[in-house]
């Protein structure tokens, strides 16, 4: 295993953090850049270039970001038995490259296969990079929480140059061009990880010889600590779905939402309706440092994960109350783009107490010979999350007031019932891992 107590002794970068290097940085960026900039007009091109129904691109939509995030269990394993995670990272960019290639043609077999090559390039890759960062702090590392919130940024900084790039050349000069751009981000990010990854050093390493997997398998059986510890991450799994369920409707009935309800301009000046998503990303580059620094001055005076698990679920359930008002003001046209920004300035806070919160505790929580298969299972949790996501997004109708209404009460109603139960859990969560002399403090 990596000595994780030798990395963050070494040369101390942003915040007092270990030097980890820009290189899982930049290639997160980038990846993520391929991955929202074609994210952002996917539904929209459905809709209006390959002329599907609403219900039949949502549906699309939900089954596509269901399978990029159930992959990663898969290339989760692959890569702790097999090649490791840098190994699996480096081919997974490749097959994402080449999916967002396809979709830069026009006939439909194109499409489906990029989708498709994207979904298990990402499955590779994704696990696997969350992976090589929490190899950077050991487990009672009070920087951990904090770390993955500058990592965040990373993400993010993708995420908010995506839709600009990849959302203008779409919608204003042609779908494909957008997919391309998509494409050569991803490319990119390759290249510099191709070129820079010797700063890596043993990060990322196959952890276990091949030869040894049968022996592993049959010897290491899982302790009674180790049960309640992944007993608590599928009790984080089974909240997690339900806030990237509501989350999720931003490449979905957001978006349409956006595009057919919702003014397009600012200061008179006309924007493509998939800049909304801009919005997110942006808020998260500007709050991200803040919570990770709120996080480290709290130290172990912090909430645990699951309860900041209940703020994010309580969050983006809240959220919601200021589209179930604004579906009333559409009868007399499109409404301010204020809506959506205030929206999405809500779920960043939420997600901002939740995603690089619960990506921090599989890495401690996970027993090292099997954090890759874990962060798999993690992102399984997204998978579904984004499944229903696409079930409920098939009752989105712009068309009908009342039925927005209700359709936005749902996704107000179900987060915070949510959050009400997990703050019942949450003592009886905590009392479990002290029994093991465990802590989810972790800043």
């Amino acid at each position: 295993m990596t000595d994780t107590s030798d990395i963050s002794k070494k040369t101390r970068g942003v915040g007092s953090h270990p030097r980890w290097p820009s290189t899982l940085f930049f290639t997160e960026m980038w990846e993520r850049f391929s991955y929202y900039g074609m994210r952002a007009i996917l539904v929209l091109y459905m809709t209006q270039a390959l002329r599907f129904t609403d219900e039949k691109a949502v549906s699309i939509y939900g089954y596509y970001t269901a399978a990029v995030y159930f992959l990663p269990i898969l290339g989760g394993w692959i890569a702790d038995r097999f090649l490791g995670a840098k190994r699996a990272v480096l081919v997974g960019g490749i097959i994402i490259a080449c999916g967002h290639f396809s979709l830069a043609f026009s006939p439909l077999p194109f499409f489906y296969t990029g989708l498709c090559l994207v979904a298990i390039g990402t499955g590779l890759l994704k696990p696997n990079i969350s992976t090589m960062v929490g190899d950077l702090y050991r487990e009672d590392d009070p920087r951990r929480d904090s770390g993955f919130s500058l990592f965040y940024m990373g993400i993010n900084l993708g995420a908010f140059i995506a839709p600009l790039v990849c959302g203008y050349l779409g919608q204003n000069i042609n779908w494909h061009y957008g997919f391309a751009a998509a494409g050569i981000g991803m490319l990119l990010g390759l290249v510099q990880f191709v070129f820079s990854s010797n700063r890596l050093e043993n990060v990322g390493e196959l952890k276990i010889k091949r030869e040894q997997v049968e022996i592993a398998q049959t010897q290491e059986s899982l302790t009674t600590e180790e049960i309640k510890r992944l007993a608590v991450i599928g009790i984080l799994f089974f909240f997690s779905s339900v806030f990237w369920m509501a989350f999720e409707q931003s490449g979905s009935s957001l978006t349409l939402f956006a595009d057919r309800l919702t003014r397009n301009s600012i200061f008179g000046y006309e924007f493509p309706s998939s800049w909304f998503q801009v919005a997110q990303p942006l808020c998260l580059l500007l709050l991200a440092p803040v919570f990770a620094q709120f996080w480290l001055r709290l130290g172990n005076r912090q909430p645990t994960s699951p309860r900041k698990f209940t703020f994010g679920l309580f969050l983006v359930g809240l959220s919601y109350i200021l589209l179930i008002y604004a579906a009333t003001l559409t009868a007399a046209g499109r409404i301010s783009p204020l809506w959506l920004v205030f929206l999405y300035l809500i779920h960043t806070i939420g997600e901002l107490c939740l995603s690089p919160v619960g990506l921090s505790a599989v890495t401690k929580l996970a027993p090292a010979r099997m954090v890759g298969l874990m962060m798999g299972v993690w992102f399984l949790s997204i998978s579904l999350g984004s499944f229903l996501a696409g079930k409920v997004a098939a009752y989105f109708n712009d068309k009908d007031i009342g039925t927005m209404v209700k359709f936005f009460g749902f996704l107000m109603i179900v987060p915070i019932a949510a959050a009400i139960l997990l703050a019942v859990l949450t003592p009886r969560i905590n009392k479990l891992l002290k029994q093991n002399n465990q802590s989810l403090k972790t800043p």
